[in-house]
């Protein structure tokens, strides 16, 4: 099944960017009167008709909406720190997105190796995951923040945890975290976070926990505490 993604949705008209289009027309070759799918990147999923199509340019008329994703009664927003190899970072938005993620900041801390970000390239992994697990929203990528303006400006009423590799390895997520509740999840760089960080974050309301007994990646961390959210929910 090939996915189309617009959030250019008036009324019964669907509007493609230049990008999906020039996919739509020139590598599928999709004509006027073909039927193509579409997703909205918040939550609804469309059967639709091509009824004007240029090199550059896409609409399509909505025929019926497929199904719309099941609304979940919790919210997981992740701030994690980019790898210094940036293709494990996509890896991670990659299978995040594809197990279930709501919301993802990239965080800069004070053992970040990683300074910068394409954002656009990385809106761009997250948008093929999505299509990928037959997914109709979209998560929600922020721009890279700062550690200390990340845990000044967080949510007050949530569960909030950072995972700390020397945190008592009794102390795991999946034997905290209460099932059903918005949850933010701090995970750190190569080299952890700074015990300053740690401080910090205690006192704007973060929980330190483990992952498990091992050592985990960045990465691979970042996936854990996903898997185990909605493992548990």
């Amino acid at each position: 099944m090939n996915i189309f993604y617009t959030s250019d949705i008036i009324n019964d008209l669907a509007y493609l960017g230049q990008e999906e289009a020039v996919h739509c027309v020139r590598v599928l070759r999709k004509r006027e009167g073909d039927a193509i799918v579409i997703i909205d990147g918040k939550g609804s999923m469309y059967d639709a008709v091509l009824t004007e199509v240029t090199k550059k340019k896409c609409v399509a008329r909505i025929i019926k909406v497929i199904r719309k994703d099941q609304q979940r009664n919790y919210k997981l927003h992740m701030a994690i720190a980019p790898t210094k190899n940036i293709s494990r970072f996509e890896w991670f938005l990659e299978k995040a997105t594809e197990i279930g993620i709501d919301e993802i900041t990239p965080l800069l801390c004070e053992h970040s190796e990683r300074k910068k970000i394409r954002l656009d390239r990385l809106e761009k992994i997250l948008l093929s995951a999505t299509k990928q697990s037959l997914k109709a929203t979209l998560p929600k990528l922020n721009d890279l923040t700062t550690f200390e303006e990340f845990v000044h400006q967080s949510q007050e009423n949530i569960q909030k945890y950072l995972g700390w590799c020397e945190e008592d390895t009794g102390k795991h997520l999946k034997d905290h975290y209460q099932a059903g509740q918005d949850v933010c999840i701090l995970v750190g760089p190569e080299g952890g976070f700074s015990l300053q960080e740690v401080s910090q974050a205690r006192e704007y309301g973060f929980e330190t926990i483990s992952f498990g007994e091992s050592r985990l990646r960045t990465e691979t961390a970042g996936l854990a505490a996903c898997f185990a959210v909605n493992m548990l929910n």
